[in-house]
């Protein structure tokens, strides 16, 4: 009996040091403000998110080898979307978490190459590959979007739209989360779904 005691009370003292201090998966909060960062983009400039404050940012997580990511590039979506809004003023950047090594990783030439050949009109690619900002922000799934408003405040955070499959048909009658959430902060309303679940590919940390 006392070796069964032991045995239990040493599993609990395990348990007890596995258990987070924190849950990552609800941070950031939307309403607070979004974490600050800086990264390097993929022509070798530090970007801040700091450098938007007064503007709208949308942070785009990306992994070009991940079929949902595909889905929105190959059929033009994303890059619609992100022209859409930069030429209303939003500062659009994509972050990639990959690890060194993990699926959809690159160099920034590679970046850069990839960037233009499909046609992306994001201000810039971060690289993010040591993954601390993807954790800081809780970033789950390729694409995961973050919108903060021009106070620095996150204002929405979750999917791309509502259909989480990899078909190019399904874009066609979605109702794109990060457009809503867009539009109504510009018109000065409160965002109507301001946090859903992400789905797509999982970060490759």
């Amino acid at each position: 009996m006392k070796n069964v005691l032991k045995t239990l009370a040493a599993a609990s003292i395990i348990l007890a040091a596995c258990k987070p201090t924190v849950s990552r998966a609800a941070l950031p909060e939307v309403g607070k403000e979004a974490p600050a960062f800086t990264l390097t983009d993929t022509h070798g400039k530090a970007v801040s998110l700091s450098d938007y404050r007064g503007k709208f940012v949308v942070l785009e997580w990306t992994n070009f080898d991940c079929p949902f990511v595909r889905k929105h590039y190959d059929s033009g979506n994303m890059q619609a979307l992100q022209k859409e809004y930069t030429d209303k003023g939003v500062a659009w950047l994509s972050i990639c978490s990959s690890a060194k090594g993990k699926e959809g990783y690159r160099s920034a030439a590679e970046w850069n190459e990839a960037l233009k050949e499909r046609g992306s009109n994001t201000m810039a690619l971060l690289d993010d590959s040591k993954g601390d900002v993807g954790r800081l922000y809780a970033a789950k799934a390729t694409p995961h979007m973050f919108v903060i408003d021009p106070k620095g405040v996150l204002i929405y955070k979750g999917a791309i739209d509502n259909r989480p499959t990899t078909d190019q048909a399904d874009i066609k009658g979605a109702s794109n989360y990060v457009r809503m959430a867009l539009n109504e902060a510009m018109a000065g309303h409160p965002v109507s779904h301001a946090v859903t679940a992400a789905y797509g590919c999982s970060v490759k940390y």
